[in-house]
């Protein structure tokens, strides 16, 4: 089936999608989580299918969290503004858990496979990555009250996280009472959260796409050598984190040597780009287990600002909450209590 894709090929006098099957003009989006780009594919497809009296349209979100109920509003304000004979040929399609749904029906049996397709070739181009913004918003909210202590708006954490206002309020609804919401509509932590670290410690591995790489040659590079070789190669968005990232903002940590390197990889929306693990250590591979020893270990960091800190000597330090992050995912129970001791101590006595 996927060899029957004619992607933005053929005489059709409409915009280019991103594959026309047929008649079925399909365009696909990942991840997205804002109705307004939603509304914009699906006017921008509409316009398509106007321009071609024999074309069906198709709004393909995959990897969506945006909700059935949401998605039938929007296509209710559509059905207001669009000419009938074009509405009644688009749908919007939702990919979730391999099934395709749509609205304001379900393709049919031959179009199933075409659309499903047409999302694996995309997503096998696309440089993206689903981003958890709940987890995203609880870290900001988490350094923040470590750290300045100031509060923020909704507007500094969609801005800072890269998404919209609703995945904010979305992200702040469960917080309760641990937000103090101030009169200029600023929020703050009023403490911290042990319960929902312990959720982000669940599900960080996921949220921050955790690679791991071992040695394989019998001779392992200490992390202070790989940390020399980085400064050497400085590929971009690289921030170190983990024990030396700790040790930065805590020089007291109790621990004698680096077990591993931890680094953050600044990747908003997109895949991690690992191509420098090559180059800077050939006997480095990626290895699957997460109870195997590592020697190096790579993060994601997925919203738009990094909050990354300046490091003398080149590349950055990631902020204190990843570095926590990764004690606790290196098994480095202890340290993580100390350092969290540490930061804590500092928070209240600002």
């Amino acid at each position: 089936m996927r060899g029957n894709l004619n992607q933005n090929k053929g005489p059709q006098r409409h915009r280019e999608v991103d594959a026309r099957v047929g008649n079925a003009l399909i365009e696909v989006k990942f991840g997205v989580d804002a109705l307004r780009t939603v509304r914009t594919s699906l006017m921008e497809v509409a316009y398509a299918v106007g321009e071609d009296p024999v074309a069906r349209g198709y709004v393909v979100l995959a990897d969506s969290p945006i909700t059935r109920e949401r998605l039938w509003d929007e296509w209710k304000r559509a059905a207001t503004v669009l000419r009938k004979d074009v509405l009644h040929r688009l749908t919007i399609c939702l990919h979730t858990g391999g099934r395709i749904s749509g609205i304001p029906h379900d393709p049919d049996g031959k179009m199933q496979p075409i659309l499903a397709g047409v999302i694996e070739t995309k997503r096998g181009k696309a440089n993206t990555a689903r981003t958890d913004y709940s987890f995203v918003i609880l870290k900001l909210l988490l350094h923040r009250w470590l750290t300045s202590g100031e509060p923020v708006t909704s507007e500094w954490l969609a801005r800072t996280a890269g998404c919209s206002y609703p995945a904010v309020a979305r992200a702040l609804s469960p917080l309760g009472s641990l937000l103090e919401r101030r009169s200029d509509r600023r929020v703050v932590l009023r403490w911290f959260p042990k319960e929902e670290f312990a959720r982000l410690l669940a599900t960080s591995d996921r949220a921050r796409s955790t690679v791991r790489f071992a040695d394989q040659s019998g001779q392992p590079r200490s992390a202070e050598s790989h940390v020399r070789r980085l400064e050497k190669l400085n590929p971009p968005g690289i921030a170190i984190g983990g024990v030396l990232g700790a040790k930065h903002y805590y020089p007291g940590l109790d621990l004698v040597g680096t077990p591993r390197l931890d680094l953050s990889l600044h990747s908003p929306g997109k895949r991690m780009n690992l191509d420098f693990i090559e180059k800077l250590d050939p006997a480095l591979k990626r290895i699957d287990d997460p109870r195997a020893p590592a020697n190096l270990v790579v993060h994601a960091v997925r919203q738009a600002d990094a909050q990354f800190s300046p490091r003398s000597g080149g590349l950055a330090w990631t902020d204190p909450v990843e570095c926590l992050l990764d004690l606790h995912e290196a098994r480095l129970e202890a340290q993580a209590v100390q350092f969290l001791n540490h930061l804590e101590a500092k928070a209240q006595a600002r």
